[in-house]
């Protein structure tokens, strides 16, 4: 239904959207977006500056309960410099800062409209019904500017929980296609007749994240320990069919500019595990594991196969099962230790600082880590010009979260969506399911 100034293309790729193009001043402390021409709204409005300067700063202020507010407190201005332009002024220099302006919750909408629940944009479809939880159903808007887009006549999205449902759903032709495939049974549904089955590598994680302020997680042994108590291995091949990769502990996957390959891969070592627990003096430790399928299908049964593991580090994880209704208002965040998924982010600020950093403790930082070395490293990789440089301090990133942070990651999850053969597409995003939660606009029906 909307759109933002810059989209996600394949491989992380920015691409124009709302804006043509963008460039900032000699220290990246003011960046300046110029407007598509003659982009309407669904209510006939002609898109300008001051539609991008109000929404813009719908997610600052005190009073804001945008989850990007993290990520925009270094913003001090947002102004219309000339009637197709924007400029948006910095306290610190931030070279990645266009990336901002892609995300999901930065969508562009006309200056004034706080009724947001109507749906108004400038994308390729208009709300015709939303019930949260349920689903929505939206038809295609006859004026909508991107030529080659937005094919289907009319969307409908269900919200269907249950694996199996959704499963049954596909395969009786009921839906056309899916997310979240069950890996237990993804191997039968790719062989299934009229189905096909989208595997697509990105920066998907699967973890438990451990309060770091919490008694149980202040001693950064005790942290280390759950990590080098779990068989990640065993993970991939039972929980994920193997349809995944190892991963470290850090949420920077191979599928971002700056991985950092050198880590010091965590690995089983119950050994160790114990002895850790022993320095920190709570030797037979016991943790409760807040779980649910609701972050990621096969939460629970990873957890009771992490229960299993760690139990040979001396380690009791007592797995407690929560209602899937309410589990990311009510437990994300507000346990001591509890299941989470991450589909990863536009670049390794955007994710790092959104998960990480000291800003966001209260907000998306469920670890409530704060770590000053960290913060000060994130900070000047944002604003560094030298690429190799930035590369350093953003690979230094990763070590510390690795080393001392609360989230124990141990797989790379594959997204693994479904379709009818009836539906096509072109080169897949990889930072988010369904093509980079852009299926409705960018597939189209064969026949």
């Amino acid at each position: 239904m909307r759109n933002c100034l810059i989209e996600v293309g394949p491989g992380g790729k920015l691409v124009p959207e709302l804006a043509t193009e963008w460039g900032s001043n000699p220290d990246l402390t003011a960046w300046t977006f110029k407007i598509r021409p003659g982009v309407e709204f669904h209510n006939g409005k002609t898109l300008d500056a001051e539609d991008l300067v109000y929404s813009i700063n719908l997610h600052g202020g005190e009073k804001t309960i945008s989850e990007a507010k993290a990520l925009l407190t270094e913003i001090t201005g947002v102004k219309a410099t000339a009637p197709g332009e924007v400029t948006v002024t910095l306290a610190a220099p931030n070279a990645g800062f266009p990336s901002l302006m892609s995300l999901v919750n930065l969508l562009i909408v006309p200056a004034g409209d706080a009724e947001f629940d109507k749906g108004i944009g400038t994308g390729g479809y208009t709300l015709e019904s939303y019930e949260p939880g349920v689903g929505s159903e939206v038809k295609r808007f006859a004026n909508y500017w991107k030529e080659g887009r937005a094919w289907f006549d009319e969307v409908e999205t269900r919200c269907i929980a249950d694996v199996n449902a959704r499963t049954a759903a596909l395969q009786t032709g009921e839906i056309d296609a899916v997310a979240f495939v069950d890996t237990t049974t993804v191997d039968l549904l790719a062989s299934a007749p009229g189905l096909k089955l989208i595997q697509t590598k990105g920066k998907q994680h699967y973890a438990f994240s451990m309060n770091c302020k919490d008694p149980l997680f202040i001693d950064p042994n005790v942290r280390m320990a759950m990590k080098l108590a779990i068989d990640r291995q065993e993970m991939l091949d039972k929980i994920l069919s193997g349809r995944g990769s190892i991963a470290n502990d850090q949420p920077i996957s191979e599928a971002y500019e700056y991985h950092n390959p050198n880590l010091e891969q965590h690995s089983y070592d119950p050994e160790k595990a114990k002895a850790l627990l022993e320095k920190a003096g709570v030797a037979g430790l016991t943790v409760p594991l807040h779980v649910a399928d609701t972050p990621f299908t096969g939460a629970t049964n990873m957890a009771q196969l992490y229960a299993d593991q760690a139990a040979k580090a001396g380690i009791t994880i007592e797995v407690k099962r929560e209602p899937d209704d309410g589990y990311w208002s009510s437990i994300w965040g507000k346990r001591p230790m509890f299941a989470t998924k991450w589909s990863g982010r536009v670049n390794e600020d955007v994710m790092l600082t959104t998960a990480y950093a000291r800003e966001a403790i209260g907000g998306w930082n469920e670890t409530s880590w704060d770590n000053a070395a960290f913060n000060s490293a994130l900070v000047a990789a944002r604003g560094e010009k030298d690429e190799a440089r930035r590369k350093e301090l953003y690979w230094e990133c990763q070590r510390l979260i690795s080393e001392d942070g609360g989230m124990v990651a141990p797989v790379w999850a594959d997204f693994l969506d479904a379709t009818t053969d009836k539906v096509a597409h072109g080169e897949l995003g990889n930072d988010w399911e369904l093509d980079g939660a852009r299926a409705s606009e960018r597939w189209w029906f064969t026949e």
